[in-house]
């Protein structure tokens, strides 16, 4: 398959190239800050408004939760270490509550009127990440054990379930109208985040993905989850299902660049600021953008890559490959042109994203603050 059959989007692989060959751990090189709507500090602002605000009524229904969940929990999320003593650990990039709040405002609600969207959805991509630990065997996660290595798997799985409900609680028991329908957008978001897990890890076992898979699983995998949390607080607030319909178009496709960004970092990506292993997705067999998009080039390269691939799916051990096969895997991938057109298509999604908004009338500050974030998104190191 030929990748640029896929319409206006980033060119195929096979005729893009990179200068960074081999490099490892920079900022993906994405959508330019120069022009942003708002500057590095005003984005940490919103960020840190979000945690600010969503962190107290997270830390309250994750203590409904019965011991030792809610040990565990809280472990996960970082606020105590192994031994149960208090820690100030890193509780991640906090984008889906900030855009929640953000969301309110588009609504003409105050940003605490989608406190309890910000806290369902973290609640639902906390539960998403205790599985896909799990699942994927990963053993860091932010820089630390992950619950799985420290508290057993079915304390991960128990504890991810107790998530998900606590998500739909949290919602419901506001008792309005709004929650109702703010509740089955999470529920739907949900469902399609299942699928998109389901879809990557039986991509795992394939020789051969297609881009267009590719995509619908990163669109499920990330892209809802996010779409709601950019909706979920407009309609918290009283927004009219086109106001909110408009928003989740932005929020799934800035979730394609948020992932496209992700599978840029979790080959290149520096461990020190991933809190991952270095070639990640690569130990995992995932087929990731870079991965798929190398694949489909055609070339010298991309059939080395893909004999390589073939002949280690026989070999159920990653250990079994060194540290320099893995990093021959990642210059094949980028020589075939797979880590440029992702970056592209990164570019691309964002593009859409913000394109998207103009279906809507949006006070100035909240479309400045929706591009600020999705910029940031997009040009980040982890």
């Amino acid at each position: 398959m030929r990748l640029d059959l896929l319409g206006p989007g980033p060119q195929n692989p096979s005729s893009t190239g990179t200068s960074s060959t081999g490099t490892r751990g920079e900022t993906v090189p994405t959508v330019p800050s120069a022009d942003s709507a708002a500057d590095a500090a005003d984005v940490t602002a919103l960020l840190e408004r979000g945690r600010t605000l969503a962190t107290p009524v997270l830390r309250s229904a994750v203590d409904r939760l019965a011991p030792p969940m809610d040990t565990v929990a809280a472990y996960h999320f970082g606020w105590i270490d192994a031994d149960g003593r208090p820690a100030e650990g890193d509780g991640g990039k906090a984008v889906r509550p900030a855009l929640a709040l953000i969301s309110a405002e588009a609504a003409g609600a105050p940003p605490e009127t989608g406190v309890p969207g910000a806290v369902a959805v973290e609640l639902v991509h906390n539960f998403s990440l205790l599985h896909d630990d799990l699942m994927d065997g990963d053993e860091q996660r932010r820089h630390r054990d992950t619950v799985w290595k420290v508290h057993g798997p079915a304390q991960a799985i128990l504890v991810g379930d107790a998530l998900f409900a606590l998500a739909n609680e949290v919602l419901l028991e506001l008792g309005t109208p709004e929650a109702g329908r703010a509740t089955r957008r999470l529920t739907t978001a949900t469902r399609a985040l299942i699928d998109g897990q389901a879809q990557d890890i039986s991509y795992e076992h394939r020789e051969r993905v297609s881009v267009e898979e590719c995509l619908e699983m990163e669109g499920n995998k990330t892209g809802a989850l996010l779409a709601c949390a950019v909706s979920v607080g407009a309609v918290l607030g009283g927004a009219d299902d086109h106001t909110a319909d408009t928003l989740e178009k932005y929020g799934y496709h800035l979730g394609l660049a948020f992932q496209a960004v992700d599978d840029l970092l979790g080959i290149w990506g520096d461990p020190e600021s991933t809190g991952k292993q270095t070639w990640s997705d690569l130990r995992q067999r995932k087929k990731s953008l870079p991965v798929v998009a190398a694949l489909a080039a055609g070339g010298a390269a991309s059939d080395k890559l893909a004999g390589l691939l073939a002949a280690d799916a026989g070999t159920d051990d990653p250990a079994a490959f060194s540290e320099e096969e893995f990093a021959a895997r990642a210059a094949l991938i980028e020589e075939a042109g797979g880590r440029e057109w992702t970056a592209q298509e990164a570019r691309r999604q964002h593009t859409v994203a913000i394109e998207a908004l103009d279906a809507i009338t949006l006070p100035d500050h909240v479309r400045a603050q929706l591009v600020a974030l999705a910029d940031f998104v997009v040009v980040r190191k982890r």
